[in-house]
């Protein structure tokens, strides 16, 4: 008797456990440690609970004492794996498409170079592909941004460099950007704090025409930096309630993250007033970081959002790209909204 009503409670936990991992946003915990880490990679997630729902279905076909409690386990991570690629489904595996560039479109690039990693020719080469206007390089030292610059400008795609570093001791403390001549001209503005421990770059057009542009690096939330990590969200959210904003950057998180942060967005998948271009063209299943593993079974936490002044009309993560980076980069083509 007590044998089947400890595995009843069993069950039971585990179930409201596995629901919980499955949407957190159920009961507002999205945000918090320990949730946020399982929710970050939801392919890896579906994965290893459909190999364990096939070992407890094993364990119940060769261990008939315990068969009900195998049985019911194995039940309840296979409905979980269900639920992960029913979410995964909806929010796109991959389209590849792009609309021919048209006058006013913008090209937004975003990579995080795991402090200089790739090679510049390697970034050049990227950003000429591309065609970019913005580019936004988390993790990136001055020095390494300015012979981008100096690179791209010499291939015909003369670009300005913004650039941000907290500190000159590690280049994960430096963030940079750079932003077409032909958007006009911007610089730096400081007067709306930033983002914790790692910095986010806030662009604003000098003549006051054009995108408000943010560079985007919000800590990672790793023990000691939960706190960092919600304030970095919170600031990037604030940032997206202006208008004619364009966010673009290692965000450290996912669109699961995001979610009552401001409730317009939410139908969207966004953060704040900025809607999520991946989600919008049905890519934002697909993971960029880290590197070592499939697409698909990785944690899309590089992001291209806009406000609604701007359509997405392309997304793409750009898997065959890493240049020994721990993320892939990320390319969205934008163009105005009308």
């Amino acid at each position: 008797m007590f044998r089947r009503v400890l595995s009843a409670a069993v069950i039971v936990l585990l179930g409201a456990a596995l629901l919980l991992a499955a949407w957190p946003q159920l009961v507002g915990i999205q945000r918090e440690a320990g949730v946020v880490q399982v929710t970050t990679m939801r392919g890896m997630l579906a994965a290893v609970a459909l190999l364990c729902a096939v070992l407890f279905t094993l364990i119940a076909l060769l261990w008939v004492g315990g068969r009900r409690f195998a049985g019911a386990v194995a039940l309840l991570l296979l409905l979980f794996a269900g639920v992960q690629f029913a979410v995964l489904a909806t929010r796109g595996a991959g389209d590849l498409a792009f609309e021919t560039k048209a006058p006013g479109d913008v090209t937004v690039l975003a990579w995080n170079t795991l402090g200089d990693t790739p090679s510049v020719q390697t970034t050049v080469d990227l950003i000429v592909a591309e065609d970019a206007d913005i580019v936004v390089l988390p993790e990136t030292s001055q020095e390494y941004a300015a012979l981008v610059q100096s690179q791209v400008g010499a291939a015909g795609i003369g670009m300005q460099l913004i650039p941000l570093s907290y500190d000159q001791v590690s280049k994960a403390r430096s963030t940079m950007v750079l932003i077409s001549y032909q958007l006009g001209e911007y610089a730096r503005d400081d007067s709306r704090g930033g983002t914790d421990t790692l910095p986010s770059v806030l662009a604003v057009p000098v003549d006051g025409t054009g995108p408000t542009i943010v560079g985007a690096h919000p800590v990672a939330p790793v023990p000691g930096e939960m706190a960092e990590w919600r304030q970095g969200l919170d600031w990037l959210a604030a940032r997206c309630a202006g208008d004619n904003v364009i966010l673009a950057g290692d965000l450290n998180s996912t669109l699961d993250h995001y979610t009552g942060l401001d409730a317009a967005s939410d139908a969207s998948g966004g953060l704040g007033g900025c809607r999520d271009g991946a989600r919008l063209t049905g890519n934002a299943a697909v993971g960029s970081w880290p590197t070592q593993v499939p697409t698909l079974l990785g944690a899309p936490i590089d992001h291209v959002m806009a406000t609604e002044n701007w359509d997405f009309v392309g997304f793409r993560v750009i898997a065959s790209h890493d240049g020994h980076s721990d993320h892939r980069p990320v390319v969205a083509q934008l163009r105005p909204a009308g």
